[in-house]
């Protein structure tokens, strides 16, 4: 898994084991890549490149992923996985237009990785009318169901809940995202449990003008991307010094993460992905909501997207349902991602 706040590679081995309908799974070993300055750039600058570079960025991002999982079983001595699932990293994600590009799902993951390979995963559900996003959710439902809601801070803050029967999901707001592209303007990867934000003043015209987006309003299914994030957020904070951005956008997401949470009547949530160490934006949550904030180990902490991504790859290996219509608004529930045998 590699997400859009471009702290690394998560790498989860995980086994899972199904006894009638309930699934239990069990983590065996975990790691966090950290990208290199030099993978940074290239990432973060993949949406400019030429589609001759992007494809050569594709390839050779996939190979990277080959050899760092083939590393990481070699170096726990795990000797009997059986298959990788794959999420890939988020390019392009415009899903009103049909249009989502994760890179590092080619062949080069099978090749490298010496393994199965399965990945694409939101590819099809595009395809089908839906959001592509957020994926995980029938792993919530599945793995974690003791929460009524799962809550994910990473670089945008999403969650998913059951509602009269059906499970649903959607992004919520910017997260690490906009947390760390400012914190980068300081010469940090990140604000460290959002020491800066608390330190500092927010400015409330642009905290109002934030939380007076038009998304806000909106109703699910609906996903957030870097080129919403890019058009709506950065020209508002661009006038504010980087502290003053840090103390806004922590404001901003923490005010909409609790009212979404108040809205729904979340009693007992799930917490994980690294914006649950940011201590600063998880007190503010926790003094305007009334359910229950549970931040688990942190291994759930750290890896539960990546954890999730293996599970989505077992069911398409099952030929079963992994993506859920009720959660994305795509034609049908159906079976994602691509095999490489």
């Amino acid at each position: 898994m590699s997400g859009t706040s471009l702290d690394g590679l998560d790498l989860c081995v995980a086994e899972f084991t199904r006894e009638g309908n309930r699934w239990t799974f069990s983590i065996l070993s975990s790691d966090t890549v950290e990208y290199s300055t030099e993978w940074k750039e290239k990432l973060k600058l993949a949406h400019t490149l030429e589609e001759g570079e992007l494809q050569n960025l594709d390839k050779e991002l996939s190979a990277y992923i080959g050899q760092k999982v083939r590393f990481h079983l070699q170096t726990n001595h795990i000797t009997d996985a059986e298959l990788v699932g794959s999420h890939g990293h988020t390019v392009f994600h415009e899903p009103q237009k049909g249009i989502t590009l994760q890179i590092g799902n080619r062949p080069e993951v099978r090749e490298e990785a010496g393994l199965p390979v399965i990945c694409d995963f939101r590819k099809a559900d595009v395809e089908l009318g839906g959001q592509g996003a957020p994926l995980v959710p029938v792993g919530d439902a599945l793995l974690f169901n003791e929460y009524d809601v799962c809550l994910n801070l990473g670089g945008f803050a999403n969650l998913s809940v059951e509602e009269n029967g059906l499970r649903t999901a959607w992004d919520i707001c910017p997260m690490n995202i906009g947390l760390n592209h400012f914190a980068h303007k300081l010469g940090l990867d990140y604000d460290k449990g959002g020491h800066i934000a608390a330190s500092n003043p927010m400015d409330g015209r642009v905290w109002h003008a934030l939380n007076q987006l038009p998304y806000y309003s909106a109703d699910p299914p609906k996903s957030l991307g870097r080129e919403w994030f890019e058009k709506e957020i950065v020209p508002k904070c661009d006038r504010l010094t980087p502290e003053e951005s840090l103390a806004t956008l922590s404001g901003h997401a923490a005010v909409q993460i609790a009212k979404t949470l108040q809205d729904i009547g979340a009693r007992k949530v799930l917490c994980t992905g690294g914006g649950a160490y940011n201590k600063h934006i998880m007190s503010l949550i926790r003094q305007s909501i009334s359910g229950e904030l549970v931040i688990p180990d942190n291994s759930i902490v750290d890896y539960k997207e990546a954890l999730l991504f293996a599970f989505l790859g077992l069911l398409k290996h099952l030929g079963e349902i992994n993506v859920l219509a009720s959660v994305t608004g795509a034609r049908q529930d159906h079976s994602s991602g691509v095999i490489f045998k």
